[in-house]
């Protein structure tokens, strides 16, 4: 009998296919299979219908809409970009700097900074439609300068209620957790009490809380217990963002903060992380100084570095914290991005010291820095990594790759390079070259694992009945091209970016699709 039905089915399915009731919408043939779990790849065809897989394996005759020969090509999940500063995509809706690397899903609201209110930011994506999938996380910087400013203090009764509430609007209105920026004002001025009772808010509707830390280089083990503390009072998952080591001084400390990752999982806290793929940072020139100078807003921090008695205090302060991370002055600063003079862009702060002050000293790199400040600031890139620990943390099965990248405009200033290279250079370089992951454990990072970590259901994997969001790849010829010196360059050696079944990049060019959705976190991940 059950031979019987096995010859039934294998009969109605020949026959569905034959008389084309089975028909898909895009069918990529001949393709090498790495389905996002991080198991070996395999040989399949992929049917998509419905903006879902609907069938992986053999799929010679089936009748399709459109058919891509995939031979020769690595088919992949989409990546998920779950680090971003993507805010704005409704005002730049191809996202062609993502979705060119292979991004079929970014998440914004990083960093402590997010769109607020997060429900009308949302909708706006919706009616502009996008290219890639969106998410965001509500920003804890966003959600304290809208009720106390940039006052150094800890906040009110009232004031912590109000916050509260704005948390909890979020989260009901699509946020998918709490987002920290701890060495940004005003969050650099928050305690921990505070933080836990709005990680409360989130966690409350089913939320994680992501945290750029306080420290990431002489007290980074102070910042992780800091984290994982939040995480296990609020009760909510905790994910690191761009985990990393920026201070010369501490070069290496990387197992110790592996191992306090890992202590903390064993006690039964979901502590993740993510990281790019590069030993230089991007952050804006603030950070350089001092948190209590920047408290109150621009016309109070102008009569701060304007006063020659403070800037003094100021400028001792900023060479105190370069000597004890183990830098002498500015030179591993460059200028990615400055309005009032955009001819010092790739620059470091001592190449613009000597264009402007004729010498390259420590008080005169200083001195531009205040002079740059008091022109609106600049975003900036940092040279203050480790290959070693950049290696170290890209082993641990738990972190996840993510770009920490904007939108970025083709040739406009000198932005970080990991904006257009970021997952292609982790399939070059870490991949092909280096052999630091192998190629099936790299798209597990990019894939299933931050899909996981954010809660994405039925995303990550190629699965049938998963949404279609998938890349196709040359894997010996994927290569980033973007560079410090030259950072706007597409990669190459990506053929076919796929968004809930509509394709966005077509044989290697931007098809101005716009199939991308709005994601929430799934219930099933609370």
């Amino acid at each position: 009998m059950k031979k019987i039905w096995i010859a039934a089915t294998l009969f109605l399915q020949a026959a569905t296919l034959c008389y084309g009731q089975a028909a898909y919408d895009l069918v990529l043939r001949n393709g090498t299979v790495i389905d996002g779990s991080g198991k070996k790849s395999f040989r399949a065809d992929i049917g998509i219908r419905d903006g879902l897989i609907a069938r992986v394996g053999n799929l010679r005759g089936a009748r399709a809409g459109e058919v891509i020969d995939a031979k020769g090509l690595v088919v992949a999940p989409g990546f998920i970009d779950i680090h971003t500063h993507a805010d704005g995509i409704a005002g730049s809706p191809l996202a062609e700097n993502f979705v060119r690397m292979g991004v079929t899903t970014v998440v914004s609201g990083n960093c402590g900074g997010s769109a607020m209110p997060i429900g009308e930011a949302l909708q706006k994506i919706r009616e502009a439609g996008v290219a890639a999938n969106f998410a965001t996380l509500i920003g804890h910087n966003t959600v304290r300068r809208a009720v106390m400013g940039t006052e150094q203090r800890a906040p009110t009764a009232e004031e912590l209620s109000r916050m509260k509430e704005l948390v909890a609007r979020a989260m009901s209105e699509g946020a998918v957790g709490l987002s920290t920026g701890l060495e940004y004002v005003p969050g650099t001025y928050a305690g921990a009490d505070e933080i836990i009772e709005l990680a409360r808010e989130a966690a409350r509707a089913g939320g994680l809380y992501a945290s750029h830390m306080r420290n990431e280089g002489t007290e980074i083990e102070k910042s992780i217990a800091e984290t994982i503390q939040v995480g296990e009072t609020a009760g909510c998952p905790v994910h690191i963002s761009h985990l990393k080591i920026d201070s010369p001084s501490r070069w290496g400390a990387g197992a110790a903060v592996v191992s306090m990752i890992e202590a903390a999982r064993r006690r039964g806290l979901a502590v993740t992380a993510d990281m790019y793929a590069y030993s230089a940072a991007s952050s804006g020139l603030s950070i350089r100084f001092p948190a209590w100078a920047l408290q109150g807003g621009e016309a109070q921090v102008r009569v701060r570095l304007e006063d020659p008695a403070t800037w003094e205090k100021i400028q001792d302060e900023m060479m105190e914290t370069l000597e004890s991370r183990g830098f002498h002055d500015l030179s591993w600063a460059v200028i990615a991005s400055y309005g009032a003079d955009p001819s010092l862009e790739g620059l470091s702060i001592k190449d613009a010291a000597f264009r402007l002050k004729g010498e390259g000293s420590s008080a005169a790199q200083l001195e531009v820095a205040r002079e740059m400040m008091l022109s609106g600031g600049a975003s900036m890139v940092y040279h203050l990594m480790s290959e070693a620990d950049i290696r170290r943390f890209m082993l641990y099965p738990h972190v996840s790759i993510a770009s920490d990248s904007s939108l970025l405009t083709f040739g406009e200033g000198a932005p970080h390079p990991r904006g257009y290279g970021n997952n292609p250079r982790v399939l070059s370089y870490y991949v092909r070259q280096r052999k630091v992951l192998s190629l099936e454990e790299a798209i597990r990072r990019m894939t299933s694992l931050p899909a996981a970590q954010f809660g994405f259901e039925k995303r990550g994997l190629i699965r049938e009945g998963f949404a279609a969001d998938l890349v196709a790849f040359d894997r010996n010829r994927v290569q980033d091209r973007a560079t410090y010196a030259s950072p706007h360059q597409y990669p190459t050696g990506i053929g076919w970016v796929i968004v809930n079944g509509a394709p966005v990049v077509r044989d290697g060019s931007p098809t101005a699709a716009r199939p991308g959705r709005v994601l929430r976190r799934s219930p099933a991940a609370r």
